[in-house]
């Protein structure tokens, strides 16, 4: 096995690989090699003809790449791309519960992963309360060095990463969304990003399309579920979808019409190392997690037996 890590994140993945060798894991069966030029690294590996599975996690445009490379020698690989993944929160919808799964859909990881809510549609009956509240819940997060006690959210990876969101924010304000809370970056040194929620946010603004990538939950509104279904739908990425509601038929009903890979039905995480976990459209191929994640990596082999 050869491991790339983020050129961000290279120590994360030679810690594991020290946990591995820890486990009794034999020596030369994982490589790990950290690099700030990926490109020169992997097309050499792609084209070597040893390598029989690649299986990559970041962005649909290097996800592409990395397919185009991996054509020459008829690679299987497994593709877990962007996300752009919709909340949708009926008038029915048990609020509570619907904010609860929203702080936690939103979050996880200060925004910065590909299941996290990007797009919060809030049905008209319930928009202008769920936002508040929601807001309520962002903004007593409190903001700052993962060193210092309480801390609930920390800085984003880098700085082009927090000029992104800003300029989302911006865009969006620009376009007639309020901040209720939030909306710029934290005080003093370092990548950080106040938790952010914007309300009356237009269909139109950039945040609609985008995959923000850090802690800001703008608030859509919406009057029927027709309406909801095409805008959650109307996008290249197809990861996860959210939903809240307490009509069963709605729920299977929306849940079947949702086009993403995984569905969170009243419930703000979808992660289970059990479930298959993977989208549909650019947001990429196959699946990781439970049989099928392992049947990834195998080949299926008949054998018809004749006379002995």
């Amino acid at each position: 096995m050869i491991l790339k890590p983020a050129h961000q994140t290279p120590l994360c993945a030679l810690a594991l690989a020290g946990v591995l060798a820890e486990a009794g894991l034999p020596e030369g069966v994982l490589s790990v090699i950290p690099t700030t030029s990926p490109g020169a690294v992997t097309e050499p590996l792609l084209s070597d003809g040893r390598i029989r599975k690649l299986s990559f996690t970041g962005s649909t445009a290097v996800g592409r790449r990395l397919l185009e490379q991996s054509a020459g020698q008829v690679l299987r690989t497994s593709m877990e791309l962007g996300g752009n993944a919709p909340f949708l929160v009926f008038d029915d919808a048990d609020l509570e519960a619907a904010v609860d799964g929203a702080l936690l859909a939103k979050m996880r990881n200060i925004g910065e992963a590909c299941t996290a809510a990007n797009r919060i549609y809030a049905q008209s009956g319930v928009a202008a309360e769920f936002a508040a509240r929601l807001s309520e819940r962002m903004g007593a997060l409190r903001l700052g060095r993962g060193v210092d006690e309480g801390v609930q959210v920390g800085p984003l990876i880098d700085d082009k990463a927090r000029q992104k969101v800003q300029g989302l924010v911006d865009d969006a304000v620009g376009r007639g969304a309020r901040v209720l809370v939030g909306g710029g970056p934290g005080e003093g040194p370092g990548h950080f990003y106040q938790p952010t929620v914007l309300a009356d946010v237009p269909m139109d603004s950039e945040l609609s399309s985008t995959e923000i990538f850090g802690p800001v939950a703008p608030v859509l509104t919406f009057e029927t579920e027709q309406e909801v279904l095409a805008a959650a739908n109307d996008t290249e990425f197809g990861l996860v979808s959210y939903l809240y509601t307490r009509d069963l038929n709605r729920a299977l009903r929306v849940s079947e019409r949702l086009e993403t890979g995984m569905v969170g039905l009243n419930q703000g995480i979808v992660s289970n190392p059990a479930a298959p976990f993977g989208g549909v459209k650019h947001s990429g191929l196959g699946r990781e997690g439970g049989r099928v994640g392992i049947e990834e990596f195998l080949d299926t082999k008949y054998v018809g037996i004749g006379g002995l």
